[in-house]
């Protein structure tokens, strides 16, 4: 069963011919009443910035300046989802603080040792988003006390996929407005250390 396929009609490129580019722009400005899609990087429409757990906090904080991010989704191997690191993480007081406790350099410092893994990642569903406003993202945001939030879709399996990320800073701009969220300890030994310093 041999098919015979016409050949498609060519022609010149155009001067000035500009290029496609991801489809959903964010929108300048929003209100807390426009839909949280309107503030969410939406993975599907633009790359997530990435690392490997095994690379430096100094890589990271490079990697954050040179795409504009204050987030990194951090790889494993098999390239899932492993955690995510903040310039938060990487400026703060968690590499000096591994710094002092090995007398290493903080060139020395990897992701692994700062980011907060997969298992301690708290994430949004995609579907609820979807119903969501801006405000309930603001509010969402100020009660986990965080500055980051994911948003996941499920396959019809049941497994996740990270779908989106919203950002205080990101809102922030869109509304015109600070967001202050306090960063909250999660758990104990994070409490202990916070009190030690």
């Amino acid at each position: 069963m041999s098919r015979e396929y016409a050949p498609l009609a060519s022609s010149l490129l155009q001067p000035a011919c500009d290029f496609s580019s991801p489809s959903k722009a964010l929108p300048e400005r929003v209100t807390l009443d426009n839909p949280a899609i309107d503030v969410m990087t939406d993975l599907k429409c633009v790359n997530a910035v990435v690392i490997q757990a095994h690379d430096t906090v100094e890589e990271a904080n490079r990697r954050m300046l040179q795409r504009s991010v204050r987030l990194l989704l951090v790889l494993d191997h098999t390239r899932r989802v492993e955690g995510l690191i903040t310039a938060t993480d990487t400026l703060g007081e968690k590499p000096m603080r591994l710094v002092a406790e090995r007398r290493c350099r903080r060139e020395e410092v990897l992701v692994r040792e700062i980011m907060t893994p997969q298992s301690r990642l708290e994430v949004l569903d995609i579907a609820d988003v979807l119903r969501a406003t801006v405000g309930h993202i603001v509010a969402t945001l100020k009660r986990a006390g965080r500055q980051h939030a994911m948003a996941v879709e499920y396959d019809r399996g049941g497994i996740q996929t990270v779908r989106g990320l919203f950002s205080t800073s990101q809102i922030g701009r869109q509304l015109g407005a600070v967001i202050q969220t306090a960063e909250v300890a999660r758990t104990f030994s994070e409490i202990e250390a916070a009190l030690v310093h």
